[in-house]
């Protein structure tokens, strides 16, 4: 599944016409995320961001683990 988010993480603005704006695609091509930008600058500043690791922030990050609720 493709997730598809137009609110830009970087201004936290909605994206209005996301066809015309800057774009990442984060995932393997089936499954993955579409995240808009409302300018090339903001874009840029996402891809720029140094994320190591990974962050829990509830819960368990182990790869058996199975959420419920």
């Amino acid at each position: 599944m493709i997730i598809r988010t137009t609110t830009d993480p970087i201004s936290c603005n909605e994206v209005v016409n996301p066809e015309h704006h800057p774009c990442v695609y984060e995932g393997d091509g089936d499954n993955g995320i579409e995240i808009y930008f409302e300018n090339e600058a903001n874009r840029q500043t996402y891809l720029q961001l140094d994320v190591s690791g990974s962050i829990v922030i509830v819960g368990n990050d182990s790869d058996d683990y199975v959420a419920h609720g």
